[in-house]
């Protein structure tokens, strides 16, 4: 068991412990992989084992990945401090005003020091015991240096309620500059129970408000049924949902959820796919198709093979990627980490200064005066808005994306997508189905295309290639007996060779043909007349010499098109970059208006024609869905992966699409677009908020005015900025993508 700093991650230790550079608990390591881990929407580098508040800027901490049922502890404590202190803090206020009341005549007993004593009874409760939490914040922001929101109000509360306390009961021990016309020390008790009240109000509201922005992603929990029906021994019963095991069959009825990823056995259906990938139109399935958990039936029932459960579950990874996303930092945010740097020590000395201003230029009581002020300055500049602008909007932002079929794996990426000018577009399985069928089977002649097919097809056996299970599915739909091969070699970006029923068979492209020094003029006319039409063509060499050709379409998807166009429209421009020969390429980028074509791309060379883009100044994204993409997609500003391509694509990728629709791309750009004017919106607002609100709390309208901001209405200022700001975040969730 190893033991480390949640501050300090660099820190780590065989045994518990304190930190030595913080002195903070150690906390354990190991338990992170499986218990549950809270973070600090603002400071996702805070990461602990048990829930709490953040050591840097006094936030409760939330669950890192959100469960169906959220976790309401702070909530509900706060609101239970809120409904005591409310009460308290509004009779107090009564009180107050009646001891103030001109001409109003009380009881004897009801004088001055009577009246204190009892805005005293009623204050401390709130301050004391409501403000607490604010409190224990703010003694650790100064035992751990990090100076933040809880540190102001903290000493803007402590300050105004033990001088109010030394005021009630000895005020013979303030001089001259603290007492008013009438011999009187003003008391604060209303002002530190009404701050506190509303700061309680506010960290409800604000509590509220962040449970709303992690709501997709439990919506996206909420899509997995609780229970299965697993077929065993015959029979057939409802299992909880943990029980299901890979490889259980397991049948579905029409309208059930589909309980976990898998293959369809048996029966043809369409499943509503819309909750994932964002596309209305229902999915048709047959045998062998793949489904998604979370993902609805039709009226046809079926039944399938579990392929991904629990973790593995492509549901409970969109829900990992976008909770990891949505704690991720956009580069937007480090002007405001810089400004938080040094906000409340400025702050703390503008209060000392707007203090020490009315001690020696105020109106009698001018101590009171400048005591007022600077508790109203200390108050208004919390700095809350500032730090939740930015995490707010892109946690917001992340699961509206989800819901679109949009995964956004860091807030980088988000922002980097309105700027990219130029997208690289792999053509299999990208802008074409990737689920190619075989065409052609041309033999040279006086050979039978039957054994050019079935040798063929024994070697593709041995290959992932989307191609190769075309030409697979082509010679059993043949019914074409086809043998092991041995000695299988697979050249990245020509071909394959192999011993099949002990002939030397190889097919690949002329390229590769070209290195095995086998001549193909006999069938080049015909495979350029089939690459015309949009087909890839491989050639077929038996014994070493060439015995034919086999054609293989990839039809382009429905969706491709428009999604081009729109892309175009947006000034973004389109490259399609491929292995196939180039009249293949050159005819399906005709079809889809796409101008610029790199095409007999071998897979080491994707990544350097992204670099070459990038080189002229272009911000590139890159789209594929392929191992042969992964490098390419590593080396774009944005690597885009098709959800229904190779996991080492989506792995690479910083996007994923989850239908592995193209047109995924215009809805990621027009989500970064309204994440990034939220962004703004936000920072302009809380800059602005507190380039306005200090100097007022200081009391610069007081000499052209008259008017000295109270600190209640600081306070309220202050708790209705933060819940401003996550009021504007929570707009995404009605984006239109």
């Amino acid at each position: 068991m190893t033991y480390t700093c949640p501050m300090h991650p660099e820190i780590v230790s065989t045994r518990p412990g304190d930190c030595p550079k913080c002195g903070m608990g150690l906390d354990p390591v190991a338990p992170f992989a499986r218990a549950t881990r809270y973070t600090c929407p603002m400071h996702p580098e805070i990461v602990r084992a048990a829930p709490g508040d953040c050591p840097i800027c006094g936030m409760a901490l939330e669950p890192v990945s959100p469960a169906v049922e959220d976790d309401q502890t702070e909530l509900r404590d706060m609101t239970r401090r809120l409904w005591v202190s409310g009460p308290l803090a509004a009779g107090l206020i009564v009180v107050h005003m009646v001891g103030h009341w001109p001409n109003l005549s009380l009881p004897g007993w009801m004088h001055g020091s009577a009246l204190a004593v009892i805005e005293l009874a009623l204050a401390s409760p709130v301050v004391l015991w409501g403000g607490a939490p604010f409190f224990r914040r703010a003694a650790r922001s100064f035992v751990t240096l990090n100076l933040n929101m809880f540190t102001l109000i903290g000493i803007g509360v402590g300050v105004a309620y033990l001088y109010s306390i030394v005021a009630a009961l000895a005020p013979g021990m303030f001089p001259p500059a603290f007492h008013d016309a009438h011999g009187q020390v003003a008391l604060y008790f209303e002002a530190a129970a009404v701050i506190t009240a509303l700061v309680l109000l506010g960290q409800v509201l604000e509590l509220r408000a962040r449970g709303r922005t992690s709501s997709a992603i439990r919506a996206l929990l909420e899509l997995a049924p609780r229970t299965a029906r697993v077929i065993r021994d015959g029979g057939e019963e409802d299992v909880p949902l943990e029980m299901v095991a890979v490889d259980d069959r397991l049948r579905v009825r029409p309208g059930e959820t589909i309980p976990v990823d898998g293959i369809v056995l048996e029966g043809t259906t369409a499943v509503d796919e819309s909750a994932m990938t964002g596309e209305p139109v229902p999915v048709e399935k047959e045998k062998g198709s793949k489904v998604t958990g979370g993902t609805i039936n039709g009226a046809g029932a079926f039944t399938m093979r579990a392929s991904g459960v629990g973790e593995h579950m492509l549901l409970n990874r969109i829900v990992r990627m976008v909770a990891e996303a949505s704690r991720s930092r956009a580069p937007i945010q480090k002007l405001a980490d810089r400004v938080s740097g040094w906000f409340v020590p400025i702050v703390v000395l503008v209060a000392i200064a707007a203090f020490v201003a009315w001690a020696e230029w105020g109106p009698q009581p001018a101590l009171a005066y400048g005591l007022l002020a600077a508790v109203a300055v200390l108050i208004i500049a919390c700095p809350c808005a500032l730090g939740l602008a930015t995490p707010m909007s892109i946690m917001v932002g992340m699961g509206r994306g989800a819901s679109a079929g949009v995964l956004i794996r860091d807030a980088e990426a988000l922002e980097l997508l309105e700027k990219i000018d130029t997208l690289v577009v792999d053509k299999t399985g990208t802008l074409t189905e990737g689920r190619p069928s075989l065409a052609e089977v041309v033999p040279i002649e006086g050979g039978d295309a039957s054994e050019v097919l079935r040798l063929a097809a024994g070697l593709e056996r041995a290959s992932e290639h989307p191609l190769a299970s075309a030409i697979v599915r082509g010679a059993m739909e043949r019914g074409l007996a086809t043998s092991e091969a041995t000695g299988v070699r697979v050249i990245p970006g020509k071909g394959i060779d192999g011993i099949v029923d002990r002939r030397p068979v190889a097919l690949g492209n002329s390229a590769m043909m070209g290195d095995l020094v086998i001549e193909v003029a006999p069938l080049a006319e015909r495979a350029e007349a089939l690459r015309k039409d949009g087909a890839t063509v491989m050639f077929v060499a038996i014994d070493g010499r060439l015995a034919g050709l086999v054609s293989v379409v990839d039809r382009i998807k429905g969706s491709t098109r428009e999604a081009v166009r729109r892309l175009k429209e947006d000034g973004v421009h389109v490259v399609m970059l491929t292995g196939d020969s180039s009249v293949t390429a050159h005819a399906v980028a005709r079809s889809l208006g796409i101008e610029d074509v790199e095409a007999e791309i071998l897979p080491d060379r994707k990544g350097e024609v992204v670099r070459r883009l990038q080189a002229q100044g272009r911000i590139v994204a890159m789209a594929g869905d392929g191992i042969n993409d992964a490098p390419a997609l590593a080396a774009a500003n944005v690597g885009i992966a098709m959800g229904t391509g190779a996991d080492i694509a989506i792995e690479t990728a910083q996007v994923t699409l989850i239908g592995g629709d193209l047109g995924g791309i215009a809805r990621a750009r027009l989500l970064s677009r309204a994440v990034m004017r939220n962004i703004r919106q936000n920072l302009f607002f809380a800059f602005v908020y507190n380039a306005l609100g200090v100097p007022i709390a200081a009391g610069a309208l007081y000499p052209f005015f008259g008017i000295l901001l109270s600190p209640i209405f600081a306070s309220a200022a202050m708790s209705l900025s933060s819940v401003s700001v996550i009021g504007n975040a929570l707009r995404l969730r009605r984006a239109r993508l």
